[in-house]
């Protein structure tokens, strides 16, 4: 039965016509070997579990790999994992370039803890320099167990999908309760003003969110600002 419904899926796929070498797409291609795949998957949750608590409390921030290292937003998330340092907290990143790497490198220089849980992707993030714990990771999911788990605040500056993603997955969980409510802090009003009044308008309009729900965002424009109301709402 598994045999048949194997070759079934890929038959339909490559009806579809989608190219079954692919293999770096790795929800999709499903093969005999998955159950195998079991014990790769809990070896990354193994390593994390045991590395992870000791960075506690540390701040996740988030921000496009794209960011270049002369830029606004680099330089100011440079400082503000800075001053979470100065503040007691850690810093964890995606371990990649962008505002990865800026934020790795603030607090390495700082003299904190700066944690890079690194993805392999095919085309990009490449690992940055600056963390000085570093854990690889080949599946999203547990790296983004990792994210929200051991973080007490997110700080989320200008990116593109993958941003958008930790941003969204984030508030779902407090909104769900799945987790315990925590700071979401949204750098630079110009960048997310146009998300935000579009959240206000069609989400709230339309009902499918309550005005309580984007309560959960707070927008600043400066490191003091973001470091500030993790003071003010974080106990350590």
């Amino acid at each position: 039965m598994i045999i048949c419904s194997w070759v079934c899926s890929r038959c339909c796929r490559a009806r579809k016509g989608v190219n079954m070498s692919e293999e770096q797409y790795l929800v999709d291609d499903l093969t005999l070997k998955d159950s195998w795949r079991m014990f790769r998957i809990m070896a990354e949750f193994v390593e994390g579990f045991e590395v992870m608590p000791e960075v506690s409390p540390a701040v996740t921030i988030f921000g496009s790999a794209r960011t270049k290292s002369d830029s606004d937003d680099y330089l100011k998330t440079v400082q503000i994992a800075r001053l979470l340092v100065e503040h007691g907290f850690n810093v964890i990143s995606g371990g990649g370039p962008g505002i990865m790497e800026a934020a790795n490198k603030g607090a390495a220089e700082a003299g904190g803890k700066s944690v890079g849980l690194h993805i392999h992707l095919p085309n990009e993030q490449e690992a940055n320099p600056y963390a000085n714990i570093r854990l690889d990771f080949k599946y999203f999911f547990i790296r983004k167990v990792m994210f929200v788990k051991y973080a007490v605040a997110y700080i989320i500056m200008p990116g593109g999908f993958g941003t958008m993603d930790e941003l969204f997955e984030a508030v779902t969980l407090i909104q769900t309760k799945r987790i315990r409510s925590f700071p979401v802090i949204l750098v630079d009003s110009g960048f997310w003003k146009g998300l935000v009044d579009w959240a206000k308008k069609t989400l709230v309009g339309q009902g499918t969110i309550s005005k309580e729900d984007l309560e959960l965002l707070h927008i600043v424009d400066t490191p003091d600002e973001a470091v500030s109301i993790i003071k003010q709402m974080v106990v350590v």
